[in-house]
């Protein structure tokens, strides 16, 4: 079992990321290593485009080593990370027999896991929960322990802090993803080079072709980078008391457009890559960024297919509203995580919302 992996140091909640092709055949023995017991029932969430290749397979491979599991299989998609699918699961893992010894599996993507590790953070006040990501977008959320659901208002605004006792992460189900989906996850994986690391980003640009192509080895780096960037700030700032809410680059922004556009017309990626851009943009309004971030940002973006420019059928007025709604907007007042530089971002407090809409509506005109 040829693997890499990495801990994210959180005292005695640490947790590897164990990172390599073909991990899922191997699923019973590294859930052991993590002391995932084999005698109560395990509860495997997963959505319907995943369930038709990994599911069964994965059930086999436990049941060969004494693990019971039943499967809640979800619709594809953010409208799942809802109130009425969240009940839907609860209501099957008690109907399962999950006591307070079993664990939820997070079989897919970002929503997947989102919605299995909210419902393993208040099933019976919180059992274990597992990652299991089949998506590159997932390198992102499957690690620090943030899950959620959505309400109609905000994305995310019904959630806890629960860390997964292990990440799993077999590369070789990236191999049947949508291209879409492939460039989803690198908006994610640019992002951890563009708060932290120049030098990735440089990288980025140089092998964008041969990354685009998943070529395996260069892949398996750039997976590793990205968990890397995030596990270290995880580990400083667990529950995003400071320095994590850097990783919200372009989230504010991302986030008000998949509400509005009611999590269909854009993914998270592409909502996320635009958000960047747009924050890039308004950092060097305000003359926190140096000149060309934006045109920088945009650059590499694109190398990966992904949108950077306004997304149609949004006002400035209506994304400035749900921006407000955001967690990290206090007493009224929005805060944005902006680019000094590539590599390098700031938590920035009481920006004039006129300047942001200012903008915006420069967007919508271009």
């Amino acid at each position: 079992m040829k693997h890499e992996t990495l801990t994210v140091e959180l005292g005695e909640r640490s947790y590897p990321i164990v990172i390599g092709e073909g991990l899922l055949q191997h699923a019973p023995k590294l859930l052991q290593e993590a002391g995932i017991s084999s005698k109560s029932q395990l509860l495997i969430v997963t959505d319907e485009h995943v369930a038709k290749n990994y599911l069964e397979p994965l059930r086999e491979v436990l049941a060969t080593e004494g693990y019971r599991t039943t499967a809640s299989v979800i619709a594809a998609g953010e409208q799942s990370k809802s109130l009425s699918v969240y009940d839907r699961i609860m209501t099957e893992a008690i109907q399962a027999g999950l006591d307070r010894k079993s664990a939820v599996l997070a079989l897919g993507g970002g929503v997947v896991g989102d919605l299995a590790g909210f419902v393993a953070a208040t099933y019976m006040r919180g059992i274990d929960f597992v990652q299991l990501p089949t998506t590159l977008l997932a390198h992102d959320s499957s690690v620090g322990g943030k899950v959620a659901i959505n309400h109609p208002l905000g994305k995310n605004l019904i959630g806890a802090f629960h860390q997964p006792r292990v990440v799993i992460y077999d590369t070789s189900a990236l191999h049947t993803l949508p291209k879409r989906e492939v460039a989803a996850g690198f908006a994610e994986v640019v992002k951890h080079g563009l708060i932290s690391d120049e030098a990735f980003v440089d990288w980025l640009k140089e092998n964008a072709d041969r990354l685009w192509e998943l070529d395996s080895e260069l892949l398996a780096k750039a997976i590793h980078r990205g968990c890397a960037v995030k596990a270290a700030i995880v580990s400083e700032d667990e529950t995003e008391q400071g320095k994590r809410a850097l990783l919200n680059l372009g989230h504010t922004f991302g986030h008000a457009f998949e509400a509005l556009s009611a999590y269909s017309a854009l993914n998270h990626g592409e909502a996320i890559a635009i958000g960047m851009c747009i924050a890039a943009k308004v950092a060097e309004r305000v003359g926190i960024a140096e000149k060309g971030v934006c045109e920088q940002t945009e650059r590499v973006l694109s190398l990966y297919h992904l949108p950077t420019k306004w997304p149609a059928g949004l006002t400035p007025e209506a994304v400035l509203e749900a921006m407000k709604r955001d967690k990290k907007t206090v007493g009224g007042k929005l805060a944005l995580v902006l680019p000094r530089a590539i590599g390098h971002v700031e938590l920035i407090k009481d920006i004039d919302e006129e300047i942001i809409l200012t903008v915006m509506r420069e967007e919508v005109e271009a």
